[in-house]
């Protein structure tokens, strides 16, 4: 579906070069949304569900400005702090492997998409901020939210929201039901069953 590409998407958009350290959020998102939108559109790999491909545009452009850590402990929940280093590095593979895999296919929808900033930019705290911007080029305009924290003077991407949903959060209801049955590794052992080839997530 289509929202599938747009959570993947919503990671890229701010990532698809380095960012200065006085780039306004909003701006970084809007600028890098069209540079990311245009590659895409550009690699016709990418546009067939290449997963080798997704994956390297993901290491290269998305990882660097994505508190990735972050955005898996805040999925995992209060349980995270239970987890040993080797669990939470496992957590976190896994989960970027879920991501990856659930939203590569959705590529291939790319079409005429643009992004437009929807101001103001929202003020959470002295270093975070939400930026909201909407999809238009579809069949109907789709509202896309980022929330940003800024540390060590760069701005990072740390939840999205897709048509009034928080990605982190619907995860971590997920992930909850693991926990509770199976504790870290139980939670470990379903993201590497649903990470596997021909698995449903």
């Amino acid at each position: 579906m289509f929202y599938r590409w747009i959570l993947l998407c919503a990671l890229a958009f701010a990532a698809a070069a380095p960012a200065q350290a006085e780039t306004a959020p909003d701006e970084m998102i809007h600028q890098l949304s069209v540079e990311v939108i245009d590659a895409v559109k550009a690699d016709k790999a990418i546009q067939a569900g290449d997963v080798g491909k997704i994956l390297a545009l993901v290491d290269a452009k998305v990882m660097p400005l994505v508190n990735f850590p972050l955005m898996t402990k805040n999925a995992v929940g209060r349980r995270w702090n239970e987890a040993s280093p080797e669990q939470q590095k496992r957590l976190q593979e896994e989960f970027k492997a879920l991501l990856i895999r659930s939203y590569s296919g959705a590529l291939t929808l790319v079409k005429n998409q643009t992004v437009e900033l929807k101001p103001p930019t929202l003020k959470l705290s002295d270093s975070e901020v939400e930026v909201r911007t909407l999809v238009v080029g579809g069949k109907e305009p789709i509202p896309l939210g980022y929330r940003l924290e800024k540390s060590s003077g760069q701005w990072k991407i740390y939840n999205v929201n897709v048509l009034g949903s928080w990605l982190v959060d619907n995860y971590r209801n997920r992930f909850a039901q693991e926990l509770s049955a199976g504790g870290i590794d139980g939670l470990i052992n379903y993201l590497a069953g649903l990470n596997k080839p021909g698995a449903k997530s």
